[in-house]
């Protein structure tokens, strides 16, 4: 089973998007290889729903915090060992250096460059993986949750049939053609699909030690993941990891208390602060670092936002009809008794006060009986918030404040329980002049 994120969640919160401006991807792409890149967007798509795997992924990444060791390989390296691997050679050594003489041969008659480059590929190859086997063996202690991937490629580097890396026959600028043939059959046949495998966990430990910089640098911690049935979610100091100095909130949800209802002005920090939530969410069912002190949460199947609904005019839907549609698709996998987190920002604005307050009212009361599902949903529309607290008994009510200097308001982002009856729209238009410029 894979955790669930459509487009539009993704989309919400910014998640992919290598060439997307301020991605949470773009935050902790500081790979040094375009393996190791590859694997990291793998990583992105594929959320885990396995708390033990979760906790794994996380162990692998304090590891490698704690040891602050930095890769010290290049793209350019392991691209060039990755191209060579990727070449053809012969079945047995006999057809190798048949091949290959044709191939010299060509090179001193007619300047054919095939023959320098294979040892041009040869020879970085070869010096990579001197390289390769130097670090791993900086990883003596066998105590940490990637050591039988390290194992595995020390036991290749050090194998009997790569003996001679070490031994200075491979140091020489120009290698003879026997020697040529017998290490080129070697690597590219022999041992390919080994080497492959070493290729594979270097693009790990690119990506594991990485991300363990980028924790250390930002002060990141690592969640711990709880089996889903125990329905529980609490982080301390919890902000949006893009943004620098954001303020940091405590949430808390339990089985009995499963939704937040969120209130505030315009501009109050609302929307950051439900996509801090749901961004921390996803990281941390990938197992990677979170912007919190601490964070601890049960296994969820997925994640669905409505934040930033477009209307789609080729289809000929509204703004506000577009905004049913995504209510109606969570309604229908909410009913399915999966165990999700919800988030949506702001119900029903495209419509009139009236329908909106009905709806806000109908759909929350409907959605707060799914006590297995995770909730916050803000609105405008205080005066659902005062009915709801005396029908439901699972609401969190809580609101982001406004701090009127004069007639110019200012914002804490700090929540505080209870519903805000922040009405400061009139002053902000009248502070803008707008009614001045019309007179």
């Amino acid at each position: 089973m894979s955790f669930i994120a459509d487009k539009q969640t993704l989309e919400d919160l910014n998640m992919l998007g290598k060439y997307k401006q301020h991605s949470i991807f773009n935050l902790f792409n500081k790979v040094k290889t375009a393996g190791g890149e590859k694997l990291l967007g793998t990583m992105f798509q594929a959320p885990l729903v396995d708390h033990e795997a979760i906790n794994r992924r996380s162990a692998i990444f304090q590891y490698f915090q704690s040891k602050q060791i930095i890769f010290p390989f290049s793209n350019e390296r392991f691209s060039a060992m990755e191209n060579y691997l990727n070449g053809d050679s012969g079945n047995n050594y006999a057809s190798a250096f048949i091949s290959l003489t044709k191939k010299k041969l060509l090179a001193i008659l007619v300047r054919d460059e095939e023959y320098q480059n294979i040892q041009n590929g040869l020879q970085k190859t070869i010096t990579v993986l001197d390289d390769c086997r130097i670090f791993i063996n900086k990883f003596e202690d066998d105590d940490h949750p990637f050591y039988d991937e390290l194992l595995t490629v020390k036991n290749i580097l050090n194998d009997p049939k790569l003996q001679w890396l070490t031994t200075g026959q491979s140091s020489t600028s120009q290698l003879s053609l026997q020697k040529t043939a017998k290490y080129d059959h070697l690597l590219r046949h022999t041992m390919r699909a080994a080497l492959t495998a070493v290729m594979a966990i270097f693009y790990q430990l690119d990506v594991y030690i990485a991300i363990a910089g980028l924790a250390q640098e930002k002060n990141f911690s690592y969640a711990r993941a709880l089996p889903a049935r125990t329905n529980l979610f609490k982080a301390l100091e919890l902000s949006h990891p893009g943004i620098e100095k954001a303020v940091a909130n405590p949430v808390s949800f339990r089985q009995e208390s499963n939704m937040i209802f969120l209130t505030g002005a315009n501009m109050a920090g609302k929307s950051t602060f439900m996509k801090a939530f749901g961004i921390n969410v996803y990281l941390a069912h990938m197992g990677f670092p979170v912007a919190a002190k601490e964070m601890q949460f049960s296994v969820r199947e997925g994640i669905y936002s409505s934040i930033n609904v477009p209307d789609n005019l080729n289809m000929g839907y509204s703004h506000f009809y577009a905004e049913v549609l995504r209510v109606k698709k969570v309604a229908e996998e909410v009913s399915e008794e999966k165990n999700l987190v919800i988030i949506f920002d702001e119900l029903f604005k495209g419509t009139n006060v009236k329908d909106a307050y009905d709806a806000t009212l109908a759909v929350t009361a409907a959605f707060s009986e799914y006590r297995n599902c995770l909730f916050i949903i803000s609105t405008h529309i205080i005066e659902a918030g005062e009915v709801l607290k005396k029908e439901q008994d699972n609401i969190q009510l809580l609101y982001l404040p406004t701090i009127m200097n004069g007639t110019v308001p200012a914002y804490t982002y700090k929540l505080q329980p209870g519903i805000s009856s922040d009405r400061h729209g009139m002053m902000i238009i009248e502070n803008e002049g707008i009614l001045e410029l019309l007179k």
